[in-house]
């Protein structure tokens, strides 16, 4: 059966089958949401939306409210309010990156422009909060604050270190728990507050997201470099023809120095020759720094899975324990 351009991949699809129906809500919430007299706001926001994505964050607050026994409205409306966030984020990330691809299709600001995509951000980030605010639960709209902060910091951060080919792997990190981990953090969070849990099994959920997210963003930073354009959606090389040093190129620097001049060369002039990237590609698998990434991501996803012990065996732990394992494996 052939899969639509916006579904999960099919390893998602089985992992998420206990909230499919939750999820849809989610969809239907924020469409709801992005209602408003201004016709751009929900045109774009459909076309954003119809894009796809994977809707790990938001299945991850849903799975783990079902896991500390809540399967509410609630539930529905912070999965919606941090998929706003994570949107927001992806559309400013776009325009600053000047990324025309998203998903296989032209991003927001390649149809409509960087000033109106770049308020269209900022839409979503406020009508995140606003959301977050309706019910009432200051300590959850402190705590998405908090994430949102955090994630604009690492946005910053990441800029003054565009280019700079001697980043070390400790700055790289504090980016990566910034931009990407602490959402995870707070949607898993999120989602046990909701529930029937103690503040021992907060925190275990807190730390279980906070690790996923920083697998995840590793095997982003691996797929950049063994992932196909197709499955993936962006062109392969992205992240260094934009001037972001990655983990596994860090290592490779720390591990080759003559391939600095080919790396800072490819960084500074936003391009490569095709024999170009094939050594760079080779000198990586020569050196070990791609395994050496993938060990990396690989002991973020144990100790994520590590942290569900404090719960007993249900399915929602196991599926969120597989969903650690999904992030290992996935090909986009």
């Amino acid at each position: 059966m052939n899969r639509s351009v916006d579904s999960p991949p099919p390893d998602l699809l089985r992992l998420f089958e206990p909230i499919r129906a939750d999820l849809q809500r989610v969809e239907d919430a924020y469409a709801e949401h992005l209602q408003s007299r201004v016709d751009v706001i929900p045109r774009i926001g459909r076309y954003i939306q119809s894009s796809g994505g994977k809707r790990v964050r938001p299945a991850v607050l849903l799975m783990a409210s079902r896991l500390c026994g809540y399967a509410g409205e609630r539930a529905i409306l912070h999965a919606a309010v941090v998929e706003f966030i994570h949107t927001a984020t992806l559309v400013h990330d776009d325009i600053i990156d000047d990324a025309e691809v998203r998903r296989g299709r032209l991003a927001a600001h390649s149809q409509w422009g960087n000033d109106v995509t770049v308020l269209l951000g900022d839409f979503l980030y406020i009508k995140s909060m606003s959301l977050a605010l309706t019910e009432n639960s200051l300590d959850l709209v402190r705590l998405l604050c908090d994430v949102t902060l955090r994630m604009i910091e690492g946005e910053l951060y990441q800029l003054t270190k565009n280019g700079d080919i001697d980043i070390t792997e400790d700055e790289h990190f504090d980016i990566i728990r910034r931009k990407t981990a602490h959402l995870f953090a707070g949607c898993a969070e999120i989602g046990g507050r909701l529930g029937t849990s103690t503040p021992d099994q907060w925190e275990a959920l807190r730390e279980y997201g906070f690790n996923l997210g920083i697998a995840f963003q590793l095997m982003d930073d691996l797929l950049d470099f063994t992932g196909d354009a197709e499955a993936l959606g962006k062109p392969v090389g992205g992240d260094l023809r934009e001037g972001k040093v990655t983990l596994p190129l860090i290592r490779l620097l720390a591990s080759e120095p003559t391939a600095r001049s080919l790396i800072a060369r490819i960084a500074d002039e936003h391009t490569a020759t095709r024999d170009q990237w094939a050594e760079v590609t080779r000198l990586l698998r020569q050196t070990g720094a791609l395994e050496y990434a993938q060990i990396r991501a690989r002991d973020h996803a144990l100790a994520a899975r590590r942290q569900l012990a404090i719960f007993p065996p249900t399915p929602e732990r196991e599926a969120l324990e597989a969903l650690a394992d999904y992030v290992l494996h996935r090909d986009r």
